[in-house]
């Protein structure tokens, strides 16, 4: 797999992001990231993300889009675990990354915690298993 981010793996319609928030989506908090996932069926990637940074935190959208940037670029170079996760379970997901500090945090601090906010995304996704029984049922 290529280290891209392509416009398909990019959340951009509005039905799937409004379904994300409505509530019934997981989410949990690895600070300085909120991590909010859902599976979707009517994604064309596996995963498609949303990054978001409030105009509260950050008054400036020279420091929102770098810290949106570092948000993409560490999901970009560590979402390959995540993908093989979701391609074994056939499975797709709405993921949404909102940022919740008030200061711009390293670069390094981001990737440890989207490290381990993907890892935490595959330990919750449902199994081969889980999803038979949803059939069945």
């Amino acid at each position: 797999m290529n280290n891209t981010l392509r416009k398909a793996e990019r959340l951009d319609k509005k039905k799937i992001i409004e379904k994300l928030f409505a509530g019934g989506a997981r989410s949990f908090s690895a600070f300085p990231l909120r991590v909010v996932f859902l599976p979707v069926e009517e994604l064309e990637a596996q995963a498609a993300i949303l990054v978001s940074v409030s105009k509260r935190r950050f008054k400036r959208a020279v420091k929102r889009n770098r810290v949106k940037r570092a948000i993409r670029e560490a999901y970009r170079t560590q979402k390959h675990a995540l993908l093989e996760a979701l391609v074994d379970r056939n499975l797709r997901m709405a993921i949404a990354f909102i940022y919740l500090s008030d200061d711009l945090a390293d670069i390094t601090l981001v990737e440890e915690r989207m490290k381990g906010a993907l890892m935490r995304i595959i330990e919750n996704l449902p199994g081969k298993e889980e999803k038979e029984e949803k059939q069945e049922g």
